[in-house]
């Protein structure tokens, strides 16, 4: 056999262990979070500190995106109904497409970019300034100080970022259906009314927004953690945080729309 078909299987092969090492310490290093998250817990101020680094700092981010994304969707919305006639359901196919998938999809793919990001870069340039050793030699365990807050704050911030996106969509679908196309008000809000569903639509919305806020945030921790101390290292850390959250969060997507809404 030829050397380079040789190489390319020893490529594969050291890939696919490497890969396979990696989920296994993740897994590892997620459930050494949540045994260390009584700490932080009852210092709420850590808590509180993250989630207005996660959360708040996401808004105008979250707040613009899900206002032009519910504008569009009721401007192709209503240009979809209109050729069969039934332009005052354009409230249910916003706030459907909305609540069920769009809201808690593209907002942790943003929160992933913004707030998935900044906690790797932040955690990795800590253990390339050797803040992380520093904190060991004093005998503060890290996990506890710095990687439990960031969780809990980044898990909390991001159900209630999905449901603001969620709204803003509805509130753009509403400018450009009602206000600037002309569909009617109450036929635009009392038909979504009637076919949301809390336990279907929002709810599952809701859960949808929690797992993708813990995929993204344990990806974010994880890689920061384990980044190399040097420039580069934290700048591919960085990279592969929004790679590996982005993948996740659609293929959890998947498996989640195919539970809730089919029935598997």
């Amino acid at each position: 056999m030829p050397e380079r078909v040789i190489g390319g299987f020893r490529k594969i092969g050291h890939r696919t262990i490497d890969g396979v090492w990696r989920m296994g310490v993740s897994t590892r290093f997620f459930l050494l979070t949540l045994m260390h998250s009584g700490i932080c817990l009852r210092r709420p101020q850590l808590v509180i500190r993250e989630i207005f680094s996660a959360g708040v700092l996401s808004l105008i981010i979250i707040i613009v995106s899900g206002l032009f994304v519910g504008m569009v969707l009721g401007l192709q919305g209503y240009e979809t109904l209109q050729t069969y006639g039934s332009e005052e359901a354009l409230g249910i196919l916003v706030a459907l497409s909305l609540v069920r998938e769009l809201g808690p999809v593209v907002a942790a793919l943003l929160f992933a970019s913004r707030a998935g990001s900044a906690i790797t870069a932040e955690i990795g340039l800590m253990k390339a300034t050797e803040q992380i050793a520093a904190m060991e030699m004093m005998a503060v365990d890290p996990i506890a100080r710095v990687v439990a807050p960031r969780f809990w704050g980044a898990v909390i911030s991001m159900p209630l970022l999905a449901a603001l996106f969620s709204a803003m969509g509805i509130f753009g679908g509403y400018l450009v259906g009602v206000v600037m196309i002309g569909v009617d008000d109450g036929a635009f809000w009392s038909q979504m009314q009637s076919a949301v569903d809390f336990r279907e639509d929002i709810l599952n919305g809701v859960i949808k927004s929690v797992v993708f806020g813990v995929a993204v945030t344990v990806v974010a921790l994880f890689e920061g953690y384990d980044a190399p101390p040097t420039a580069e290292g934290v700048s591919r850390a960085t990279t592969r945080t929004v790679v590996t959250s982005s993948l996740a969060i659609l293929a959890l997507d998947f498996v989640l729309t195919a539970l809730m809404f089919r029935g598997v």
